[in-house]
C-alpha cells in the first residue's frame, strides 16, 4: 500500500577539527560550508566530501525538496513517482531525467553515475528496495534517508505501515530540508523554504478550529481499506485543524480495517486520496466515490450522505512538503462547510 511515510527535530552544522563539519539538532548552532561534512542520519553517519553535483532522488518527496531548493542542475535522475510533480516545480523537474516511474534497478541508478542518493522511504533505500545503504556506501556513494521514515519508529516498522513509537511532527520535515540544504551547501535556501512552509502551516491551521469534527483518511483498497492511524502525516493534518481522526486509537500508520468499523465510528468527513497509480481498486477518486455511494454499508455513512469529501493527492498524505498542502486542503474544506469556529 501506500508508496510512503514519520518524526523530529531541526538541524545545523557544528565545526569540527580538521575543517570538517557534523550536523546536530541544535538549531542555534551556526552553520559553515566546510567539507567533509558529516550528517547524523537515521542512526548512521553520512559523510559528504563536497556538495553533490550528480544527485539521484529515489522518491517523489525527496525529489520535490531538492527541486524546491533550486538543485535541478545538480540532479541526474529521479524515480518512484506517486503523483504529478507539484505545479510550481514542473519546469525545474523537466530538466531532470526520470529514471523510472517506480523503483529503478540498481544498475539504472549507477548508470547515471550519482555522487549522492536520497530517498523518502526505507522500502526504496533499504532491503528489498533499489539497494540498501551499505551497498551504496561500498560503491562510494553517500546516501540519505528521510528522518520521517526512521525517527519515532522501530527498525521493523520502517516503511512497513507499522506502529510509531512517537507521533510524526512537522519539524521532522523541516529537519530533512535543513539536512539536504546543508549537504548541498545551500543553507540559506533551506531556511527560506522552511520559513515559507512554516508561514503556510500557521496561516492554514490558525484560521480554523474544528473541534468536534471527526475525519477518516482513506488511501486505497475497497475490500479492506487502508485508513490512516493516529500518528503519521495525517496526524499532523488532523491536529493542525483541531479535529479528531476516528482511528486515533491505533499507532499503525495505515491499518487495514473493515467498512463496518468505519460506519461504527461514522466520521463527519472523509479525506480521499486521488492516486495517480492504478494498481488496486479504489486508487482513483472516481472509483472511491462510486464505491462509497453504492455499497450497502458505506452509503449509510454521514459523510457520504452529506457528500463531505475532502480530496487530496496521495503525496499529500506522505510526510513531505506536501503535508502542508494537505493541511491547507482540509482546513479550506472544513471552513467552506461551516464546520469550524473562527
Amino acid at each position: 500500500m501506500r508508496t510512503t511515510l514519520a518524526v523530529l527535530g531541526a538541524v545545523s552544522i557544528l565545526v569540527l577539527a580538521g575543517c570538517s563539519s557534523t550536523a546536530t539538532t541544535d538549531a542555534a548552532t551556526p552553520t559553515t560550508g566546510n567539507y567533509p561534512l558529516t550528517i547524523d542520519n537515521c542512526g548512521r553517519d553520512v559523510v559528504v566530501d563536497a556538495p553533490p553535483q550528480r544527485a539521484v532522488s529515489l522518491n517523489q518527496g525527496s525529489t520535490e525538496i531538492l527541486l524546491s531548493l533550486g538543485l535541478a542542475d545538480r540532479m541526474v535522475g529521479t524515480a518512484t513517482w506517486t503523483d504529478p510533480v507539484r505545479a510550481n516545480l514542473q519546469s525545474e523537474n523537466a530538466k531532470v531525467p526520470r529514471l523510472a516511474d517506480n523503483k529503478p534497478s540498481l544498475e539504472v541508478v549507477l548508470d547515471a553515475e550519482p555522487d549522492f542518493v536520497s530517498a523518502s522511504f526505507g522500502g526504496t533505500l533499504g532491503p528489498g528496495g533499489v539497494a540498501d545503504r551499505d551497498q551504496f556506501e561500498q560503491l562510494g556513494v553517500p546516501s540519505y534517508l528521510s528522518p520521517t521514515d526512521c525517527n519515532g519508529k522501530t527498525d521493523d516498522s520502517v516503511n512497513s505501515d507499522g506502529a510509531r513509537t512517537t507521533p510524526l511532527e512537522i519539524e521532522t520535515v523541516y529537519q530533512e530540508i535543513r539536512d539536504l540544504a546543508a549537504i548541498f551547501d545551500v543553507r540559506d535556501r533551506g531556511e527560506r523554504l522552511v520559513g515559507e512552509l512554516q508561514d503556510r502551516f500557521a496561516k492554514a491551521s490558525g484560521a480554523v478550529d474544528a473541534s468536534g469534527v471527526t475525519l477518516a483518511y482513506w488511501f486505497a483498497d475497497t475490500d479492506t481499506p487502508y485508513m490512516a492511524g493516529c500518528c503519521g502525516s495525517s496526524g499532523i493534518i488532523t491536529g493542525s485543524v483541531g479535529a479528531q481522526n476516528i482511528y486515533a486509537d491505533t499507532t499503525d500508520e495505515w491499518p487495514q480495517v473493515n467498512w463496518e468499523s468505519v460506519l461504527d465510528r461514522d466520521p463527519t468527513a472523509l479525506v480521499l486520496a486521488d492516486l495517480s497509480r492504478r494498481s488496486i481498486a479504489g486508487d482513483a477518486l472516481d472509483s472511491k466515490i462510486a464505491f462509497l455511494e453504492s455499497n450497502s454499508v458505506t452509503s449509510r455513512l454521514t459523510a457520504v450522505e452529506d457528500k463531505r469529501y475532502i480530496v487530496v493527492n496521495g503525496a499529500d498524505l506522505n510526510p513531505s512538503i506536501r503535508t502542508i498542502d494537505g493541511v491547507e486542503k482540509v482546513a479550506a474544506a472544513l471552513q467552506n462547510w461551516g464546520l469550524t469556529t473562527p
